[in-house]
């Protein structure tokens, strides 16, 4: 009777383990970005003065880690549009319009690599 005790003990623990280790947390990433074209641009606290012409706007909005596809960003809604910043190669560096002001963003590595 012990050891079937022990087996189920050990097959519960393992199974929670299991379950949490699979669990999304729901957390925000360490970072606000957003992917485009591929690349991850991380949010700056810098605005900017001045921008270029619009490249594009955010089509998927998520706070849940995972991989998702698109033009998507874990702070900025579906909808928010982001700009060139004239003088500087949106490969290096874009501005996301915020609450009628724009914000930097620097490309920081193409997403999903670490």
């Amino acid at each position: 009777m012990k050891v079937k005790w022990t087996a189920w003990l050990f097959f519960l623990v393992s199974l929670l383990g299991l379950l949490a280790a699979c669990t999304s947390s729901g957390k925000d990433w360490n970072s606000s970005f957003i992917v485009w074209q591929g690349d991850m641009y991380e949010v700056d606290s810098e605005y900017i003065q001045e921008v270029g012409d619009k490249l594009g706007q955010v089509t998927v909005y998520s706070d849940r880690e995972a991989t998702y596809i698109g033009t998507f960003s874990n702070t900025y809604r579906k909808g928010t549009k982001f700009y060139a910043i004239p003088g500087e190669s949106p490969d290096d560096m874009i501005a996301i319009e915020e609450e009628g002001k724009h914000r930097k963003a620097v490309n920081t590595e193409k997403y999903g690599r670490k």
